[in-house]
């Protein structure tokens, strides 16, 4: 399935795209909550349910006639890595991770599909990211690699939107700070489950500014895989339904070119991942 949260008619809706159609699922199925968290917290019943709901087409909307919102905007924690494809590492001068690098963003961050991203006053050096996002479907702590795939309810596309100035030149460096102003973390259009791809660890990336790609990789050059992630973050905290993680981008930011490309007004920003989606978002000043 391909899962949406969308408004029409002034009204927050969970969805599921069909083609140019979406299913709204709780008007299917009163059943089914109207809110992408909630819904995946029920787990296999609660998509088996949307799946019923999609096959019998009822409820059904043209897709153009819905505003497509962030698939959520209320995780309880967005979980980043820091330097996970080999590339990137390269061009940051950093030595490859032996583990995962974390650091966080805030869901205040989070926008939608066409959903301006504002460069706050304070920063010089917006720098662009696209992501593999992974979501987590199912709870666990001290998952094994071998069923943390079980706890992935699907993938969407992120946007790690960093301010470059602020992670790395601040003292003693601020990554976090740097990577979570308000609009630093688009997401969408969809969640997408696992059965509609080919291979989550074998799909084509790519960041494309003002129609000139500027990024193009492969999640199989990930240093640290979907499964190798899941299970080291879930030694230290619980993940939970409709947790995110951003699981690092690829060569080819801005910061590492020569000369430096920062993002500025009037910027248009594409993220793709194959089979995964397409997130749009264009740049204005704060």
């Amino acid at each position: 399935m391909r899962l949406l949260t969308y408004e029409y008619q002034g009204r927050r809706r969970l969805g599921a795209r069909s083609g140019k159609i979406i299913v709204d699922l709780s008007r299917a199925d009163a059943a089914i909550p109207a809110d992408m968290r909630t819904f995946l917290a029920g787990g296999e019943p609660m998509q088996e349910a949307a799946r019923r709901a999609v096959d019998k087409a009822a409820h059904t909307l043209p897709a153009s006639e819905v505003k497509v919102l962030a698939p959520l905007y209320d995780p309880e924690k967005i979980v980043c890595i820091g330097l996970n494809y080999l590339d990137h590492a390269k061009e940051c001068n950093m030595p490859i991770p032996s583990e995962p690098v974390l650091f966080s963003k805030y869901a205040s961050a989070i926008i939608a599909p066409g959903d301006s991203i504002v460069i706050p006053r304070e920063s010089k050096k917006p720098d662009y990211e696209v992501e593999l996002v992974a979501v987590i479907g199912k709870a666990g702590r001290r998952i094994s690699e071998a069923d943390a795939l079980a706890h992935v309810a699907g993938y969407t596309v992120g946007h790690d939107v960093s301010a470059r100035d602020y992670q790395l030149e601040k003292p003693q460096g601020q990554w976090m700070i740097g990577k979570t102003f308000d609009t630093f973390a688009p997401i969408g259009p969809e969640i997408v489950t696992p059965d509609e791809l080919s291979d989550p660890q074998n799909l084509g990336i790519r960041c494309i500014l003002n129609g000139t790609v500027v990024q193009k990789s492969n999640t199989g050059q990930l240093i640290f895989n979907v499964q190798q992630l899941v299970a080291y973050l879930s030694h230290v905290f619980t993940l939970k339904p409709g947790d995110l993680i951003f699981t690092g981008t690829t060569g080819g930011v801005g910061m590492g070119r020569s000369p430096q490309l920062w993002l500025k007004p009037g910027d248009r920003v594409v993220c793709e991942v194959d089979e995964v989606g397409r997130l749009e978002n264009p740049v204005v000043a704060e």
